[in-house]
């Protein structure tokens, strides 16, 4: 579905509903998925959670059992993990129904015929959160925040001695980008949109530099959400941090794919292409990275994009054109 006339740096999609975007974005991943394949052996695919992908994920789902590409040639990476799920071990947090890992399972990986070569799920159950709120109280000179709004990222300076939160610092959230690298970086990145234009668990207000994998302390409205949308039944029972990809990692991908659908997201989308580059809505960063010869998609239902319909010679001088399906 290639664009005519000037190539632009940024493509709006704008689909009729949920499952035309989820079509669309079937169509284009799998199109990708095949043409890396026929130049490497592996396609080594970045994942997001949350229901904005789980149309795509069925699609992708039903194309692999079908024989429309190998999985067993796919290495995935997810986004982000909450740390803090009820659980006594690593594995009874692991299997919490709430867990990211539990949902890629349940949504993606336990419907393949043929598994992924690998699949790897940021380490967040694998810290235990009252240890390392004991830790962050008792050592409060090893590490500071970052961030200017109320979800802050945790940053735990190099030379921390405490055992917990080098354990952090070196075996969760560096491994996974030492992972990542190894792999060969991401071929292409799957991102939704939180609701203040958050990208994975980098919240709004959290700054652009240093952001590979993040500690984050969520904010009170993130965990209300989550509260709210159903996922935990009071706000006690939600956890205080995840491990994340920032925006740094999460736009390090040769093409990056972002979906959203629905109302919440009118504003969000808006101000990530036609505002300016700003922490205030992490999603911004997009621009900087398409600037930068990056291959950004947006694929949008028709309420998500109703701005952007509206301003589309704007968006246009920025270098966005956008395309209705």
């Amino acid at each position: 579905m290639p664009f005519v006339g000037v190539a632009m740096s940024i493509k709006v999609f704008v689909t009729r509903d949920f499952e035309h975007m989820s079509d669309v974005a079937s169509d284009l991943v799998k199109d990708q998925i095949k043409t890396v394949l026929a130049r490497k052996d592996r396609f080594i695919f970045g994942l997001a959670t949350g229901n904005t992908p789980t149309g795509l994920y069925k699609r992708l789902v039903a194309a692999a059992n079908g024989g429309e590409f190998d999985s067993s040639r796919i290495q995935s990476f997810n986004l982000d993990e909450y740390i803090g799920l009820p659980g006594e071990t690593a594995q009874d947090r692991c299997l919490h129904p709430e867990s990211y890992g539990y949902f890629m399972i349940r949504e993606f990986f336990g419907k393949l015929k043929t598994p992924f070569a690998s699949t790897s799920v940021p380490g967040g159950p694998l810290v235990d959160q009252n240890k390392l709120t004991a830790a962050l109280k008792k050592c409060s000179k090893q590490w500071h925040e970052e961030g200017d709004d109320a979800g802050r990222s945790i940053v735990i300076h190099t030379d921390a001695t405490n055992e917990t939160l080098k354990f952090v610092r070196n075996d969760v959230l560096n491994a996974y980008t030492r992972r990542i690298a190894a792999a060969g970086g991401i071929d292409l990145q799957i991102l939704g949109v939180g609701g203040r234009g958050h990208v994975a668990f980098h919240e709004s207000g959290i700054p652009f530099a240093n952001s590979k994998m993040l500690l984050v302390r969520l904010d009170e409205n993130t965990r209300q959400n989550a509260v709210t949308d159903g996922h935990f039944a009071k706000i006690e029972d939600c956890p205080l941090y995840a491990v994340t990809m920032g925006a740094q990692s999460a736009y390090a991908a040769k093409t990056v794919v972002l979906m959203a659908n629905g109302a919440r997201k009118i504003e969000p989308v808006t101000e990530s292409l036609l505002g300016p580059v700003s922490p205030d809505v992490p999603i911004s960063y997009g621009q900087q990275y398409a600037a930068k010869g990056g291959n950004l998609i947006y694929i949008l239902d028709t309420i998500a994009a109703q701005k952007l319909l509206e301003n589309k010679e704007a968006l246009a001088n920025k270098g966005v054109e956008i395309a209705v399906v």
